[in-house]
């Protein structure tokens, strides 16, 4: 078997890793089989005669697609907050429920705090703490030494913990709280939704969420369950995850935040939500992976 043949034939055995380290790389589905792509394209212009290790070869030249990808991403638009309030027809774009699947398999919040990274912060992190790639090979791909790879990394993982947890012992009850009102949400059940909410709950949302000229007060259970009913698929790409060191959802379509929601819950039940889409405020906020 030539080394062309050889190559060809190890990537697609790897696919599915190397889709993997770039979904991680960029948030996006879509955009990670772009990027798959576009490596073999790059791999197979190469001369892999001398190469020992064709899939840790092929993982670093990905990576350097991705990195290459993300260095260039800001200069993009961003999709508007609607854009994922319903599912696309035919021939609008990618599945969202697949991209949501995706998204949960990885763990949203983990998706939100990459995407905040410096591209070299977030390839040094995921290369080596996701798949293990040594910083003698990370090094070479972002022009540093191994131990600047390796002080990336480190620097990576200590903003993908976040900020410590609030002592709150009541903290376990919350997040149950939290995801059982994103699991309603997700499942459009009103009447699990209603069970979950104070009769007397108050919603506060800023002018970010919907375009208006002050901020939306919406109150009872009824009228903020119906609200979330409406929001379904805006719940795909919602995820629980650390805020300030409190339990809260937020939304990250591709891996971008756009909006967090804050709760306040007494006594099992969510007397009062926050809904935050502000780009100023959501810079603020240090958000974290919870733990398991």
């Amino acid at each position: 078997m030539d080394d062309r043949a050889a190559l060809a034939e190890r990537f697609e055995a790897d696919r599915s890793h190397l889709k993997a380290v770039a979904y991680r790389m960029l948030g996006s589905a879509s955009e990670a089989d772009d990027a798959v792509q576009e490596s073999w394209l790059n791999a197979s212009r190469a001369d892999v005669s001398e190469v020992q290790n064709l899939t840790g070869w092929l993982t670093t030249v990905v990576g350097r697609v991705c990195l290459n990808m993300l260095r260039t991403r800001r200069t993009r638009g961003e999709e508007p907050l609607g854009t994922y309030d319903r599912t696309p027809g035919p021939g609008e774009g990618d599945d969202p429920e697949q991209e949501a699947l995706v998204a949960d398999s990885v763990g949203l919040a983990l998706l939100v705090v990459l995407d905040r990274l410096a591209p070299a912060e977030r390839l040094a992190f995921v290369l080596h703490d996701m798949f293990s790639v040594p910083f003698a090979e990370i090094g070479p791909l972002l022009d540093r030494s191994p131990d600047t790879a390796r002080q990336l990394a480190s620097r990576a993982r200590r903003r993908v913990k976040g900020g410590p947890a609030s002592a709150d012992a009541d903290l376990p009850r919350r997040r149950r709280v939290v995801e059982a009102f994103l699991s309603a949400s997700r499942a459009g059940d009103f009447d699990a939704l209603v069970a979950l909410l104070h009769p007397d709950v108050v919603l506060h949302a800023d002018r970010s969420v919907i375009p208006t000229p002050e901020p939306v007060v919406v109150r009872g259970g009824h009228t903020v369950a119906k609200g979330a009913m409406a929001a379904t698929g805006r719940a795909l790409f919602t995820g629980v995850a650390l805020v300030d060191g409190q339990v809260a959802l937020a939304m990250a379509p591709q891996g971008r935040l756009r909006l967090v929601l804050c709760f306040t819950v007494v006594d099992g039940l969510v007397t009062g939500i926050d809904v935050v889409a502000d780009p100023d405020r959501l810079g603020t906020f240090d958000i974290g992976v919870l733990d398991d």
